[in-house]
């Protein structure tokens, strides 16, 4: 009995991913209204009713997909409570940003799609969720400034700065491979992408008497 139980919660677990990864695909190109539970199970390749049978609604669909990215981001930014070095946790930040805008670019369009339409399905995850962890990263960078491990800067627009840098990398892919002669980025031009992010971040935040 408890293999059984065992193998049924496996093959839940791989069916959600399987559908929450044709949605994160879906909602991407078409966005909230413009895509059907149909369209999500087609891309799935599964029954319009094992869709149902996970998902309830649509909405419930969408809201999952946008938790799962968050939770991703939220993975990276434990680079600030495992060092107590501005330059470790901020490169660590930034390479795993730059990670997920390669290998998760449809969850990031979803979340900006959503934010660019004024948030409708999940503003109250804005007012909780991530206004409570940007405060919370908000109070360690200002703490690295009170130790005078950076330059006094507002750690809002830093933080803003990160978001707006890394996550262009996926919302913007068309426009990065079109302009790099219509290639997806190699792995060497990722790195390169991802040192300069830092570097230039970096060097804007390093004390006068340096670290």
């Amino acid at each position: 009995m408890g293999n059984l139980k065992v193998a049924k919660a496996h093959i839940r677990a791989e069916n959600e991913r399987i559908i929450l990864d044709a949605a994160e695909a879906i909602f991407a190109r078409h966005g909230f209204r413009g895509s059907t539970m149909q369209m999500i199970a087609d891309q799935a390749n599964l029954p319009k009713a094992n869709v149902h049978y996970y998902f309830a609604s649509k909405k419930e669909l969408y809201r999952r997909v946008v938790e799962q990215i968050f939770g991703i981001w939220l993975q990276a930014a434990n680079s600030f409570e495992q060092s107590d070095n501005p330059a470790e946790a901020l490169r660590r930040y930034i390479e795993q940003k730059m990670e997920i805008s390669r290998l998760r670019k449809n969850g990031s369009k979803v979340w900006a799609n959503e934010v660019i339409n004024g948030a409708p399905i999940i503003q109250d995850f804005l007012e909780n969720q991530l206004t409570e962890w940007t405060d919370g990263r908000i109070e360690m960078i200002q703490k690295w400034i009170d130790d005078k491990k950076i330059r006094p800067i507002n750690p809002r627009w830093l933080l803003y700065m990160i978001w707006a840098t890394t996550q262009h990398y996926a919302d913007f892919t068309h426009q990065v491979e079109t302009l790099n002669a219509a290639e997806p980025l190699s792995k060497e031009q990722w790195e390169d992408a991802t040192e300069t992010v830092f570097q230039i971040i970096w060097a804007g935040l390093v004390p006068k008497s340096g670290t």
